[in-house]
């Protein structure tokens, strides 16, 4: 017997009654995309979407580039995970770094098509100018959207990937004039320079990463080294012999000898179970003793741990973290890891609905940011003490197992014997907003937008085919929803950028 399944997906769904970051008592929360929030160590509220971290001079103070919805800029972090300064840009984008002598600190101004230039003193910073890569109108989007920057070691240049010109800028700090502009790969994301001068850039739009060397004052392009499939976050080694560089869907970090531009190692993260892609390395860092290199996993919540001297390379744990850690940093005995999505989202009734204006009377504009979606995300930093890290990895392996199902048994699929699948997207809508009043689903009429009346063939095919009134998605909006709806995935590259 031939049968036809319709599956109606209201996409950007999330179908709960209660925010789903709370953590009542000490139990784990469950997040939106079905795994658990068991994150190790002490959680600290800081802005929305961090995607880039550096120690400040001194060891005392951690550096944030926020890239959330409502907020980006930088914000400086206490070692104890307290926030002592935000300083608000009009946008960011992944690039920040300190000058060689601690003085000055530059930020990534993504749409904006500059580098912001920060003065550093006792600990805190204050905004001395900008650097401009391209002049643009005041209403116009950027047309270079700097990402990853990287300071000369003479503290002379500075490097900027120029993300949607797929070109590395090079500025002259004296003048703040681009005195270089060279062609990488595609969309150029992180930047890293030797102290013999050589610069690094992934290319993530591609498998490689670009190679300058120094002549005098200017660069010059040398052979591309391959590097796995989206290469992303770059690190050197103390000494500049090694570059680990992420490859975020493929679930692996090559290793290349900077000397010969070979790949070395390759490290592989993927989740246990036969399942090759979908950690999501992000993000690295190495102990101050270059011992372990710790890669963040967005899509696992968690930090992978490597033995970074040792010729076995095989993953040897995992440390559980807050939502969708993106940046990673070690001070003495502590791992610091940002989380790029805190604690999650929630229904958001004061938002924008048909006929009930009369609600929203009164409703500021910072609470109505605050209520839509990506403005409820704000992220957190994990400090986890990592002293007596190999006693505690076992531990700690286990809870990113149980937070993220892999220890549930199981069990035999059955595959239902349709032949053809019908498949109804329905965008920018959640299961109550449409389905809330199916008297025979578990629905809260409270959200309803557009019920019966407005969606009688929704509800027809729903009352036909079956409902789906537990079926939950990772997206929070149209950009990675759509992703995720047809690929069961959203690259980090789209993770960080949709808030912008």
């Amino acid at each position: 017997m031939r049968r036809t399944a319709v599956l109606l997906v209201l996409l950007a769904a999330c179908h709960s009654g209660s925010r789903t970051g709370e953590m009542p008592g000490d139990a784990p929360a469950r997040l939106p995309t079905g795994q658990l929030l068991d994150p190790a160590g002490s959680l600290h509220v800081i802005g929305q979407m961090p995607l880039a971290m550096v120690v400040a001079p001194g060891g005392r103070r951690i550096v944030l580039l926020l890239n959330g919805y409502r907020e980006q800029g930088v914000q400086v972090v206490d070692l104890g995970g307290n926030v002592t300064q935000t300083l608000p840009q009009a946008a960011a984008f992944v690039g920040l770094a300190f000058s060689p002598d601690g003085r000055t600190l530059y930020a990534s101004g993504g749409d904006q098509d500059v580098v912001y230039r920060y003065h550093w003193i006792a600990d805190s910073a204050s905004l001395g100018d900008s650097l401009v890569l391209h002049a643009k109108a005041r209403d116009s989007s950027g047309t270079r959207y700097p990402a990853g920057i990287a300071v000369s070691p003479r503290g002379d240049r500075l490097y900027v990937a120029e993300n949607l010109g797929d070109s590395l800028a090079v500025i002259d700090l004296a003048s703040g004039r681009v005195v270089q502009r060279l062609a990488t790969g595609r969309y150029p994301y992180a930047v890293v320079a030797t102290s013999e001068g050589s610069v690094f850039v992934s290319n993530w739009n591609g498998n490689s990463v670009s190679v300058f060397h120094t002549t005098g004052d200017r660069l010059m392009a040398a052979t591309d080294w391959p590097a796995g499939r989206h290469p992303s976050a770059m690190l050197l080694n103390a000494d500049g012999t090694r570059l680990y560089v992420a490859s975020g869907s493929t679930d692996l970090v090559s290793v290349i000898d900077t000397r010969t531009g070979n790949v070395v190692e390759r490290l592989h993260d993927p989740p246990p179970g036969g399942v090759h892609e979908g950690s999501t390395p992000n993000a690295l860092a190495l102990a101050p003793d270059g011992a372990r290199l710790f890669v963040a996993e967005a899509d696992a919540n968690a930090v992978a741990v490597f033995d970074a001297r040792s010729v076995d390379t095989a993953l040897q744990g995992r440390i559980p973290t807050g939502w969708y850690p993106t940046a990673l940093a070690v001070v003495g005995d502590s791992l610091y890891v940002a989380n790029g999505k805190g604690v999650g989202t929630a229904p958001n009734p004061l938002g924008r609905q048909p006929g009930l204006s009369a609600r929203l009377r009164g409703i500021s504009p910072e609470q109505a940011s605050r209520n839509y979606t990506l403005g409820q995300i704000a992220g957190s930093m994990s400090i986890v003490p990592i002293g007596s890290l190999p006693r505690d990895l076992a531990a700690f392996d286990a809870r990113v197992a149980r937070a993220d199902g892999w220890s549930a048994p199981g069990g035999r699929r059955a595959y239902p014997p349709f032949e053809h699948v019908i498949y109804v997207l329905r965008e920018n809508r959640t299961y109550d907003q449409v389905l809330g009043d199916l008297a025979a689903a578990d629905g809260d009429t409270s959200l309803l937008f557009f019920g019966r009346g407005v969606t009688p063939n929704a509800h027809a095919l729903a009352e036909r085919f079956g409902i789906f009134d537990r079926f939950f998605v990772n997206a929070e909006v149209s950009a990675d929803g759509h992703n995720w709806s047809m690929v069961a995935y959203a690259s980090d590259y789209t993770q960080k950028t949709e808030p912008s």
